[in-house]
């Protein structure tokens, strides 16, 4: 068996938070890094304590909201958000770090990205979200797309 490399190691955690999520249109993982380190771990869902939307159903799906628009119409938050309030609820300085997110961060979470000082993203796939991408851009961060690696069983 071959073993992964840090990026592919650490997005397969990132797989893994994926897991959790109780979103019903888009289930999405984050792991925060910092020293090859995992300082906070996210998934998208709704706040402790409030009733997951498998249960209540999707506000978004009640009112049409295409995807990538209206991120408030959602009683939910988002992996990066998650990861983000973990660290702090934890005093992990996150700082310097690397966010590891199986789609491309929103708008909104690019913002929080930026003020968290986070200074690597690395995603499994896109978001259709242009306008954090420049965001990110002009703040110095690309996204980086990490390709799966294949696998002898793949």
């Amino acid at each position: 068996m071959e073993r992964p490399g840090w990026d592919e190691y650490f997005m397969e955690m990132a797989e893994v938070a994926e897991k959790r999520s109780t979103c019903m249109r888009r289930r999405v993982g984050a792991v925060i890094v910092k020293d090859k380190r995992i300082m906070a771990t996210g998934y998208n869902g709704v706040p402790s304590g409030i009733e997951h939307c498998e249960i209540r159903g999707c506000l978004r799906d009640e009112l049409n909201v295409p995807s990538g628009q209206r991120h408030e119409l959602c009683r939910g938050l988002h992996a990066e958000q998650n990861a983000i309030i973990q660290a702090a609820h934890l005093g992990q300085s996150i700082a310097g770090g690397t966010i590891y997110c199986t789609n491309q961060p929103c708008v909104i979470c690019a913002k929080m990205i930026i003020n968290a000082g986070i200074k690597r993203i690395v995603v499994r796939s896109g978001y259709p979200d242009a306008l954090a991408v420049e965001m990110l851009g002009e703040a110095g961060l690309e996204v980086e797309l990490l390709e799966r690696e294949k696998r002898g069983d793949e």
